[in-house]
Parts: structure tokens; sequence; C-alpha cells
């Protein structure tokens, strides 16, 4: 079958990119697919005696079914958990797109389904020039958009799918995480989504305390991907 990999974003930072991911991820598995993920650049990393370590990024490592180093999986870590590029700067570390583009493609193509997971949102900057829009322009990657379902969440999952054609990369799919269990009128939002969102939902999340990759792939689906 042929090669797919993809670019996660979210509609904002916290809304469930990594939780989302590590479904996909092992909805993959579960269905004989062979997987990877990349985290190219990762702030709110701890120091351990392996070197700095990112949550994120050592929940996609443990949901693969590649062997791939920690370092193949997350090449820039920064310890600070605040914006990528500031948190760059302060560790003399310059980031560009072209760099992070040439660590993930050392990984791109070693297995069947994999994922590219980006920092925040979609416009998170990298420096002056670049955001991380232009790591996922410079891999061509089709999008796949985790929206994190609460107050305010249509305007945000809109002008991002809008931001995404503009670079001109393909909306493969949406999931649709619920993070607020209160907000009112769900289903009502979620059918506005569906409406206006050019592209396939690829699941509806229900909002889970602590969710376990096996749980979250439950709720997700990979054939609007057209995988094979």
């Amino acid at each position: 079958m042929p090669r797919s990999a993809f670019f996660v974003t979210g509609t904002d930072t916290g809304v469930g990119k990594t939780a989302i991911a590590t479904g996909l991820l092992h909805a993959a598995g579960s269905a004989g697919l062979s997987t990877a993920a990349l985290k190219p650049v990762a702030a709110g990393c701890e120091p351990t005696p392996d070197g700095l370590r990112n949550e994120d990024a050592l929940a996609l490592q443990a949901v693969i079914n590649r062997p791939l180093a920690y370092e193949q999986i997350n090449p820039v870590a920064l310890e600070p958990a605040i914006a990528p590029h500031i948190a760059a700067l302060e560790a003399r570390r310059p980031l560009s797109a072209d760099r992070l583009a040439g660590y993930c493609r050392g990984v791109l193509g070693q297995a069947d389904f994999t994922l590219v997971e980006g920092a925040g949102g979609w416009r998170v900057p990298l420096n002056p020039a670049e955001t991380l829009a232009d790591l996922a322009r410079t891999l061509g990657l089709p999008v796949i958009l985790v929206i994190g379902v609460r107050l305010g969440c249509i305007n945000h999952a809109l002008l991002t799918a809008e931001a995404i054609a503009r670079d001109g990369l393909p909306l493969a799919g949406w999931v649709a995480n619920i993070i607020d269990p209160d907000m009112p009128r769900l289903g009502e939002n979620i059918d506005a989504l569906g409406q206006r969102l050019r592209a396939p939902c690829l699941g509806c999340v229900p909002f889970l305390e602590n969710p376990a990759p096996g749980a979250l792939a439950e709720y997700l689906s990979l054939e609007p991907l057209k995988l094979s």
C-alpha cells in the first residue's frame, strides 16, 4: 500500500493534538499498518539523565510500532514551557522550516502511516518570517485539524481551515475533541462544524479523563483518509 503522512495541527494550544494523534496511530497499528510519528519542535521539556524529554513526544514514541530513537521523534527539545520561537532564541537554537523539514525527512517514508505533530496552532512562529505552517508547506503534507470543542471553537476552526487552504494544503480531515464537557448545545455546534468544513470528520471524541490511545481510537476512523 502507499505510505501516507499527515501534519496534525490544532485550533489552539491545549486542544488535545497529541491525544488525538496517539488515537489515530493506535487505530492504524491495530489495522496492521506500520506507524511512525514526529514532534519536530517541543517546548516544555523536562531534564532527564538521557537529555531533555517532552511528554507529548514520549506519548507518540510509546504508541508507534516503528523503532525510532527519541531524538528522531523530537529533534528540537526546548526546556521552557513558552512559545517555541522564544525558547529557541533563549537556547541559541534558531528555528527554520527547512531545518525542521530536514529532520522530518529522515523519518518520513519509513512507515505506512506517519503523523507530524505541530506545536500549538497553525500560525505558531518559528522565527520572524516563518511559522509552523511553513514546515507543513515545505513537507507538502495534507493536514488533520484537531478542534478543541468549547465555546468559540467554530470561529477558530473555520479561520484555521481558511488559513490551511490559503497556504495551498489540503485539509484531509478534522476531529472534534470535546474539552469542555459542559458546553451548551454541543450537538448543534458539532453539526455546524460539519456543515462548514469542507473535509471529512474523522471522529467526535467525548471528554475523557486521561484517555489511553486504545480508548481514543474507538471514536476515530481512518477510513476517510483513504489510506489504501
